[in-house]
């Protein structure tokens, strides 16, 4: 079965964004590169909702405009994805995304059971909310920035339950970041 991890990197106080959608904070180095290109290598597929479809959809990440910037990761290497938009409201989705409005838990429950590498789910706690209710989260990661944001983005949303999770990696980043990985205990 394959595996679903929902990551990002996220502020001491657990923010992934500022309040007016800053990630100006967020360190990128040679390691965090490394890290990022070792984890794409073993994903197919990518979760979005909505929210952080837009946001994403104006960033510029093309690797002109990153090769050798550190403020941005150089995402030229990352092979090609299959995209799932998740969204009650869009009726249609750029060519190549398939948008999805039906249940979110069963739909990713069901691609699971599919054969392919692992799932990434990106972004905001809302998608995320719905996948831990329906269980189809398998792995958190984070990578925690050294600063406090005070307010923002929530990396987790309220749950209307406790989710216990298994510590699988810990380790510092350059820039006095930590990366932490998490089993989700079923």
């Amino acid at each position: 079965m394959r595996t679903v991890t929902y990551g990002a990197a996220c502020s001491l106080d657990g923010f992934i964004a500022g309040s007016d959608g800053a990630i100006d904070w967020l360190h990128f180095s040679s390691d965090v590169e490394e890290v990022m290109a070792q984890y794409w290598s073993t994903v197919d597929t990518v979760l979005m909702g909505r929210k952080t479809w837009e946001f994403s959809a104006g960033q510029d990440f093309s690797a002109d405009d990153t090769k050798g910037n550190e403020a941005t990761p150089d995402l030229s290497g990352t092979p090609p994805m299959t995209t799932y938009l998740f969204s009650r409201t869009l009726t249609d989705a750029p060519q190549g995304v398939e948008l999805v409005s039906s249940d979110a838990g069963g739909f990713v429950n069901r691609l699971k059971e599919q054969p392919g590498k692992g799932i990434c789910l990106m972004g905001g706690g809302d998608l995320a909310g719905s996948l831990f209710e329906a269980g189809a989260i398998d792995e958190v990661s984070l990578n925690v920035h050294p600063v406090l944001l005070g307010s923002g983005v929530p990396f987790f949303k309220p749950q209307a339950r406790r989710i216990a999770l298994e510590l699988t990696e810990a380790r510092t980043l350059d820039g006095g970041c930590v990366l932490m990985t998490y089993r989700v205990r079923h």
